[in-house]
């Protein structure tokens, strides 16, 4: 690196890795319910946040002043959190520090879903048949919904991690929906406006990596596959899709339209677009850009040969020296051809199944990882962790690599026999609250 030389990192231990890797100094912040996790440990620094465990890693004005007094030259949010906030991406900005992360003005415009469909169908990246901005009223939502055809998706515009979303497929189904939703929204996101879309039943969910070098030059790291899901939210991942590798001539469509869409917006840094592909028809939709580092983005490392942290690092370094971010030369030289192998993600969470999978937060009595050739295991957790009520469940992610997706999913089963001893037990009077991602 020519100029980035430290950086405050929020609480992902994934990149103190490549930080440390690349010759950066990494500062971490946590709270008291987090002071014997991993990232503590490894940091160079760690600072302890003031307030409260369910507040502090939101508290943007103590972060930047942290920053501040420690010198670091910019900060990295991980996933999770301020990751997302365009204000205190500006924040940042403006107390001179570089953000590692795409400008606050892409996280604001792709923030807003209503707004992210706009300027996906101006970029030319087709969109899910559906409401031209919010719907304001319920009557509206009925009629809309007569107009799309049954069945359609309400959508809260400022939803996120599969929450906001409702299925209808009558009218009555609509109008109870709408109060849903309206409500979901207000209560979740400080927003309550909703736009409706036509429910794809068979479907696949498919996302596509993205990097942007912030000058209006972009590329794609293929694509990913994220059907497998429970509460609309994602619990396996596989790179690349088999419903992609089943129709070759949809990958070069989908990457096409992400790195237009991305280079409309003079994107830069790591960034996801997602879609919904129709099963029977193959057609795609644009769902949703997530200006961010994604939970699933290790599988794509594996199979590109990439660190996007790295990336990421990098382009912010030529923001720090005055280039502006990474030259189009050097990015357009890491467009991959094809995928090398395949790679599979399993989340594993502390959640209670029969309690309608609710968070279940205590300690890990044993925590064992049986590490294999091609295997990578992304966790903060060890034995005799305590795992807070305050933070989303997750608790590690196994990954395993492969030159094919039969030694992708045996590895992958050797790898998590172990996980069977982990257990967590609730202390007595400990409130179980989830912290979503």
């Amino acid at each position: 690196m020519e100029k980035l030389k430290s950086v405050l990192i929020a609480n992902r231990v994934r990149i103190i890795r490549t930080a440390k890797a690349v010759g950066i100094k990494t500062i971490s912040i946590y709270t008291s319910a987090d002071a014997a996790s991993l990232h503590v440990a490894q940091a160079d620094e760690a600072v302890l946040l003031p307030g409260s465990n369910s507040t502090a890693y939101t508290d943007g004005d103590e972060i930047i002043k942290i920053a501040k007094e420690k010198g670091v030259d910019a900060i990295i949010p991980g996933y999770g959190f301020l990751s997302e906030n365009a204000d205190f991406a500006r924040s940042v900005g403006k107390a001179g520090l570089i953000w590692c992360g795409p400008s606050a003005e892409s996280i604001e415009a792709f923030g807003v879903k209503h707004t992210a469909r706009e300027l996906a169908e101006t970029a030319g990246v087709p969109i899910v048949p559906g409401t031209k901005g919010l719907v304001e009223t319920a009557d509206d939502a009925v009629k809309e919904s007569e107009r799309i055809g049954f069945p359609v998706m309400l959508k809260a515009t400022g939803g996120g991690g599969g929450m906001g979303l409702v299925v209808c497929h009558t009218s009555e189904e609509v109008k109870e929906g709408y109060k849903t939703v309206q409500s979901r929204g207000e209560t979740l996101f400080k927003n309550p406006g909703l736009f409706i879309e036509r429910y794809i039943a068979d479907g696949h969910h498919i996302e596509v990596q993205v990097f942007g070098n912030g000058q209006g030059q972009a590329i794609h790291f293929g694509e990913r596959e994220c059907s497998i899901q429970r509460r609309n939210q994602k619990v396996i991942e596989e790179c690349p899709s088999p419903f992609v590798e089943k129709n070759p001539s949809l990958r070069e469509k989908l990457g096409s339209t992400a790195v237009s869409l991305a280079e409309s917006m003079k994107y830069g840094s790591a960034g996801t677009i997602e879609y919904i592909v129709d099963d029977k028809t193959g057609e795609f939709y644009f769902l949703e850009m997530n200006t961010r580092l994604q939970v699933e983005h290790g599988i794509t490392e594996m199979v590109h040969n990439v660190d996007l942290v790295e990336l990421m690092f990098k382009q912010a370094d030529a923001q720090l020296s005055g280039k502006g971010g990474l030259s189009a030369d050097y990015l357009k030289s890491l467009q991959p051809s094809k995928p090398n192998g395949v790679a599979i993600e399993a989340r594993v969470y502390a959640e209670n199944p029969l309690r309608d999978y609710a968070p279940s937060p205590g300690l890990l009595q044993m925590v064992q990882w049986e590490q294999l050739e091609g295997s990578r295991i992304d966790t903060w957790v060890f034995t005799g962790t305590q795992v807070s009520p305050n933070y989303d469940p997750l608790l590690a992610k196994v990954v395993n690599h492969a030159k094919d997706a039969r030694g992708s999913d045996q590895r992958h089963g050797s790898s998590t026999i172990s996980l069977d001893d982990m257990r967590t037990t609730h202390e007595p009077g400990v409130p179980r609250r989830d912290h979503a991602e």
